[in-house]
Parts: structure tokens; sequence; C-alpha cells
């Protein structure tokens, strides 16, 4: 019998969605990653956002949905993200996961798919 996916240990797609709605407000209200959800934004544009955040989540857990957004490197070049913004990003998932007491293991799982990210996310210019 082989191990369920970590979408499926997660919850699912309700339980990933209700994550990542936890996981925006509290990147967004943060004092450092605010700046890059500043005024004026549409409702549409916070909602794709929102909409590529979990298509991207349930892809790389394992479950029943395509990332149709771009490579990460690519949709984060020029933002000038910092290790100091990726550390608070980390820090705002590590709340959502505390917030809905996800397992250790699940967590560990989870912390090191995006830890993996940071290296195409942080601006190469933040790293010297």
């Amino acid at each position: 019998m082989s191990e369920a996916s970590l979408y499926t240990r997660l919850g699912g797609y309700d339980a990933l969605a209700a994550a990542v709605d936890d996981l925006l407000v509290r990147v967004r209200a943060d004092g450092l990653l605010g700046r890059f959800w500043a005024s004026p934004r549409s409702d549409a544009t916070d909602n794709r956002e929102r909409q590529l955040t979990l298509d991207f989540m349930v892809a790389a857990t394992g479950g029943p949905a395509f990332y149709t957004g771009r490579a990460m490197k690519m949709a984060h070049d020029g933002m000038g993200i910092t290790t100091a913004d990726y550390a608070a990003f980390m820090a705002c998932l590590n709340a959502t996961l505390d917030a809905f007491g996800v397992p250790e293991t699940e967590r560990n799982e989870v912390n090191t798919l995006i830890v993996g990210l940071e290296a195409e996310v942080v601006a190469d210019d933040s790293k010297k």
C-alpha cells in the first residue's frame, strides 16, 4: 500500500484553500511583506493571485490541479524580494500551519517544498 499524497494528508482542496486564504491575509498584513500588495489593486488581481497560489499548492502536493502560472523565477523577477522577505514569508507560512494544526511530518514536507523555491524567488542581488 502506497502512502497517501501530501495533498490528501493535508486534507485536500478545501483544506488547502482555507490555508491559502489564511496565509494571504497574514502576508498582506505583514509589515515587511505588505508592500508587495500595496494599493491600487483590483479584486480580480487578488483573486487571480489566490487561485494561482492555490493551484500551485494543490499541484505541488500531489493533488488534482495543473498550475498554469509562470515559473517562480519569472513570476518574482524584478520584485526585489530579499532573504529577509523570504524569512518573513516562511514565518507567515508556519503561523498558518500552526493555526491549522498541521502535524510535524506534513509541516516538514510543506516547509521543504517552499524552502526549495527560495533560490527562484529571492532577487539575485539580495543574495550577495
